[in-house]
């Protein structure tokens, strides 16, 4: 063979190399076999009509390395499947609830782990405005944080584990998008006895909206008193703090990059999901 011919050959050797290389390079994000093991059964079985299913475990990865790189959909790596299909997967699984419903399968899990009852009897309640990057989805603006964007509302466990979120424009009151978010959230958690609120959610109004769905859930307001000075820990209320503080850890959501509501809450649950699997395995 000429010389010409065998670098040739050798060149292109080493790009299959190369390229079966990065088919299976793995991230700081990638899911551990024992993390797959534990989250592949609670995810929809794909169809078995029509194309091949692309690898579930490849869209998981392609998912969280967004989340936690904070990434555009179209500057996902090459080594993952094309963007179109992993988008096509997320917004799938969003709409059907699928993030949320592994979420609360992985908080039952960690809650086992811990030597705690599975279902939760006391939450902590609390919001967060975060500033949104241009989208053309609906905002609004927080006068008390000067913040225009949107609102989170969590609803956590004392673990810090989430028991579900609404997504509003920073504009809502923090009493209003709190009562939508357990106007179905207690419906499902009517095992709850307790929950800790801050001073923006006092009054008889609120406490009679969370007596009407729950006549059993006792309100808690813990308040920041006016003669403290400095940083202080709150009773109970430290907890949801640290739950901001997990998910601000995840790039994607240390601003609201979302068009529609229903996406910004699915990173929230899939933030959780990644934090869960992280103590499981």
């Amino acid at each position: 063979m000429p010389l010409t011919g065998r670098r040739e050959a050798r060149s292109q050797l080493l790009s299959e190399a190369l390229g079966t290389a990065m088919k299976v390079a793995k991230f700081e994000t990638s899911l551990t076999d024992a993390q797959w093991a534990l989250i592949q059964p609670m995810l929809p079985k794909p169809s078995k009509r029509g194309r091949p299913p692309t690898d579930r475990r490849q869209v998981i990865d392609a998912i969280l390395y967004i989340l936690k790189g904070g990434i555009q959909w179209r500057l996902l790596p090459g080594v993952f499947p094309p963007w179109k299909t992993v988008y096509h997967i997320f917004r799938k699984w969003t709409l059907d609830r699928t993030w949320e419903g592994v979420n609360a399968c992985l908080r039952a899990l960690v809650r086992a782990t811990e030597g705690r009852r599975s279902r939760p009897t006391a939450c902590i309640l609390d919001s967060q405005s975060v500033k949104s990057d241009p989208h053309g989805g609906v905002v609004g603006y927080d006068a008390g944080k000067r913040i225009k964007g949107r609102k989170r509302h969590i609803l956590v466990d004392t673990m810090g584990l989430l028991l579900g979120v609404e997504i509003t424009p920073a504009s809502v009151p923090e009493r209003e998008g709190a009562q939508t978010l357990l106007a179905h959230a207690l419906l499902w958690f009517n095992w709850l006895r307790k929950m800790w609120v801050d001073g923006g959610y006092s009054g008889d109004a609120f406490a009679g909206f969370v007596r009407g769905i729950r006549p059993k859930l006792d309100v808690e307001v813990v308040k920041r008193s006016d003669d403290l000075s400095g940083f202080k820990v709150l009773p109970r209320r430290w907890v949801v703090e640290r739950t901001f503080g997990w998910l601000m850890r995840h790039r994607r959501l240390t601003r609201d990059y979302e068009v529609t509501e229903e996406s910004a809450a699915a990173w929230i649950y899939l933030a959780m999901i990644r934090i869960q699997l992280r103590r499981l395995a």
